[in-house]
């Protein structure tokens, strides 16, 4: 499988993010190269409080977001190496036919966001942690203005939430459900609900739903589907709702919410069912209506989690 679900989910996930502090290109070609950079963040020149933890500190200066779905090589991580370069290079030359200087401190850094990360690829590349820093995140020497990210050793802290996001597995499935779980009135709820839905539909859409990778990914992404679904549901329940209040129904505007609540519930429990198992079938449907009187959180998790065997006994029809 090829990088490129997790790469379009993660600039527009990071382009969401880090829009309000600076100017974010995404997919940027390297003119020396037949390359394109992930994310190129140039910051505002005025301070701003971001809420963003990690991610926020990384982004103080101009820098390069470089996310993986599953570790580089370091082949890979040399390549986005020569992307940093290229794009040192090619601000050192306009300065210089502009007559100005850049310092060292202005010159863009990069960021290589990985799921895991071995021992190997550490020791080779000669990292280091630094005081200051979280653990898992992981500098080269000075100069080379670049640090490797260890998504998977990321403490599970607020601060780190929003890079956890970029995780795999069970690392991605938690930070996702603690972003479904924020409070609404966060302004950065609405957005990445839509972002994480859409692509999760996408995705089941689109892709081949029996590769392994793309259905960890959909599974990673369920839980802000089931959310942001119901919410689509509920715009559709609103627009009855105005033909009911024209016609003066209260009663059946009511029991129609209900309806539209209870059907949009049934039919995420049954999809996700589909996803993992491979067909809904009489005893997978008969555990539906348990499965949706637990909370969201719970639901998702058991879904996530159990197997098959381990679903039927804990919702066992007599």
């Amino acid at each position: 499988m090829t990088r490129q679900p997790h790469d379009q989910l993660a600039k527009e996930y990071l382009e969401e993010l880090l829009a309000p502090l600076g100017e974010v290109k995404t997919s940027k070609d390297v003119k020396s190269e037949v390359q394109e950079i992930d994310v190129w963040f140039v910051p505002r020149t005025t301070s701003v409080n971001s809420g963003l933890g990690l991610l926020g500190k990384m982004a103080v200066t101009s820098c390069l977001f470089e996310p993986y779905r599953n570790a580089p090589n370091e082949i890979e991580i040399r390549s986005c190496l020569l992307k940093l370069y290229s794009v040192q290079s090619d601000l050192l030359r306009q300065a210089k036919r502009e007559k100005r200087s850049i310092p060292e401190e202005e010159l863009p850094c990069l960021w290589i966001l990985t799921p895991t990360c071995s021992e190997k690829i550490l020791e080779g590349f000669g990292v280091k942690a630094k005081e200051g820093w979280e653990t898992g995140v992981y500098f080269l020497p000075k100069y080379q203005k670049t640090a490797i990210v260890a998504i998977n050793q990321l403490p599970v802290i607020e601060d780190t939430l929003w890079l956890r996001i970029l995780g795999k597995g069970r690392t991605q499935t938690e930070a996702i459900s603690e972003v479904v779980e924020l409070s609404k009135e966060n302004d950065k709820w609405d957005r990445l609900m839509e972002i994480f839905a859409s692509w999760r539909k996408n995705l089941e859409l689109n892709s081949n739903v029996n590769d392994e990778e793309v259905k960890e990914l959909i599974m990673s992404l369920s839980p802000a589907y089931l959310k942001q679904r119901e919410e689509w549901k509920q715009e559709g329940i609103e627009e009855g709702r105005q033909e009911g209040r024209q016609e003066g129904r209260q009663e059946g505007r009511q029991e129609g919410r209900q309806e539209g609540r209870i059907d949009g519930q049934r039919l995420m429990v049954e999809s996700l069912l589909a996803v993992r198992f491979g067909n809904l079938d009489e005893e997978l449907s008969a555990i539906v209506p348990p499965i949706m009187e637990l909370s969201l959180t719970e639901r998702t998790q058991l879904l996530i989690n159990l197997s098959r065997e381990e679903l039927l006994a804990r919702f066992k029809i007599d």
